[in-house]
């Protein structure tokens, strides 16, 4: 059984979603060369359930020096015979594209690699290594990363990547620049109005992608900025300036007043006539 498009969406059945992990898990857990499968993301289904959208994110953690031969030959993976796609991400991790438009996203360590993955939820589908304490050590590490947000740094850096993104679009780099600044700038950005958030929206808000479900906790603020979303960078990069500062201006306690006004000039200067 494979997924299917269930309706003129593409909406992704949830038992074809949990027939697929269950798979996943029976082929690798007869594999003497496995020691654990985890789901990560929504397919550990910790408060989150996987939708139309949802993809297949894990680890396998192998025996030493099998783990090349996982990514090499995918025969391990269900239904492999219709991938369309695969590309290496990482140094340990692929993209897979099934035709039938399913993502997979993996990675493949071993016991001591481990250590190099940032995880948030998870959930072990199977373990011959005891990992459990391995994973909660690394849960509690990226939760602890994510929250030791400088505030001054990541604003400065804000500033910073509007200046460039900008800059650069006034000289005709426009593709530079709308990177620059909707995605650089506003990444430290939202890194900034999500720290101190209240617990309940931490627990809900990704703590690796500060992208990841911020309007679904700050629906006003996520409007706003969807909107600047749409702007051209030039004006994008004039109206999260000051949308930052109203936002922020009060809440740091060394909010640096001149440098904004600085930055604001650089930017009305490059804009041209109005």
């Amino acid at each position: 059984m494979r997924f299917a498009l269930v309706t003129s969406e593409a909406l992704m059945d949830l038992d074809l979603y949990r027939s697929f992990t269950q798979r996943l898990r029976a082929r690798l857990e007869t594999d003497a060369r496995v020691l654990g499968l985890v789901a990560v993301g929504s397919m550990a289904e910790l408060g989150r359930t996987p939708d139309a959208w949802s993809d297949h994110d894990f680890f396998v953690i192998t025996v030493p020096g099998e783990q090349e031969s996982f990514r090499q030959d995918l025969g391990w993976l269900p239904d492999s015979e219709h991938i369309v796609l695969k590309v290496r991400e990482t140094a340990h991790g692929l993209k897979v594209l099934y035709d039938d438009g399913h993502l997979l996203e993996f990675a493949i360590f071993d016991e001591a690699e481990l250590h190099l993955a940032k995880v948030n939820d998870y959930r072990v589908l199977f373990d011959r290594a005891r990992l459990e304490a391995d994973l909660s050590h690394l849960r509690t590490k990226s939760a602890a990363e994510a929250s030791s947000v400088d505030v001054e740094r990541s604003f400065a850096l804000f500033l910073s990547a509007l200046l460039v993104g900008a800059g650069r679009t006034a000289r005709g780099e426009v593709l530079s620049g709308s990177s620059f600044i909707k995605q650089h700038a506003l990444g430290h950005l939202l890194r900034i109005l999500t720290h101190g958030a209240p617990t309940e929206s931490q627990t809900r808000l990704d703590n690796l992608d500060p992208f990841r479900r911020f309007e679904q906790e700050f629906p006003e603020q996520g409007r706003t900025l969807h909107h600047l979303l749409l702007l051209e960078p030039g004006l994008c990069a004039r109206q999260l300036l000051s949308f930052a500062e109203e936002q922020l201006a009060h809440r740091m306690e060394r909010y640096p007043a001149r440098a904004v006004q600085v930055i604001r000039n650089q930017l009305e200067s490059w804009a041209g006539p109005a």
